[in-house]
């Protein structure tokens, strides 16, 4: 569906939009996503609190939770100065996601992040200490720039699922500090827990995203189910953002 060996750096040198200078050791992996939905829910703070360690502190926007299901598709998975390689380095992705804060630095936390890829899966559960799932998951470009969406997880403990399509409607923007969506997409790193129950760190880099007012038709979602949480009957908040080439740096403690 999509082409690798065409990632794009020329967004390194840009940095005016981080929230802090690029940590100083240099990047070691780099990934290209393409299709991004990032759909958010208001969710209870109470029961956020009660699924997140307590080594983070809630980030809340307006006093509000939220939690997101961002479906994509990757390419250009490599580590530094290696070539993406094919049935390795490209696979759909499908994360649950909140937002935190740890020692000043607003980041990322995830309950889950399913993935078409066994061999990424169980590097990243081993290297990274991150929640990925194996899961059958299918993504296809139809007309009218419509993405279809399929996946479902493999372990049969632990079930989740998601069937939608979705779409861009609007320009190319973007997001502004203070919004909302600045809020919930502009983030350069992510947290978690090692073996030890240890908060760690890892920081990525990123243009600023390039957002379109996005819709969809999701026939079936159990993920946010499958994380512990009930999402509200209200349509989504919807975000659609055609491509970001990124690189990744070394996780350190938090």
């Amino acid at each position: 569906m999509f082409t690798q060996h065409d990632f794009d750096d020329s967004f390194l040198p840009l940095t005016a939009h981080r929230p802090w200078p690029l940590p100083e050791r240099p990047w070691i992996m780099t990934q290209t996503w393409h299709d991004l939905l990032f759909a958010h829910w208001p969710v209870d703070k109470d029961r956020l609190r009660a699924q997140v360690p307590r080594a983070f502190e809630l980030d809340l926007f307006d006093n509000a939770a939220w939690l997101g299901v961002i479906p994509f598709h990757m390419t250009n998975v490599a580590p530094r100065g290696l070539p993406a390689l094919p049935w390795v380095s490209a696979f759909p992705e499908l994360n649950v996601r909140t937002y935190v804060t740890r020692a000043g630095k607003p980041g990322i936390y995830f309950f889950s992040l399913d993935a078409g890829n066994p061999l990424a899966v169980g590097t990243a559960r081993t290297l990274f200490h991150l929640p990925y799932f194996s899961a059958a998951m299918k993504v296809a470009a139809a007309e009218d720039e419509w993405v279809d969406y399929e996946s479902r997880r493999s372990d049969a403990a632990k079930p989740a699922e998601l069937v939608c399509r979705y779409r861009p409607i609007g320009p190319v923007r973007e997001p502004l500090p203070g919004t909302l969506e600045h809020f919930l997409t502009e983030r350069y790193c992510l947290y978690t827990l090692d073996g030890s129950s240890h908060p760690r760190r890892l920081e990525i880099h990123h243009r600023p995203w390039p957002l379109q007012v996005a819709e969809a038709q999701i026939s079936i979602n159990t993920m946010a189910e499958a994380a512990g949480f009930r999402l509200p009957a209200i349509a989504p908040l919807l975000h659609f953002a055609k491509r970001q080439d990124m690189v990744a740096f070394p996780m350190e403690p938090a």
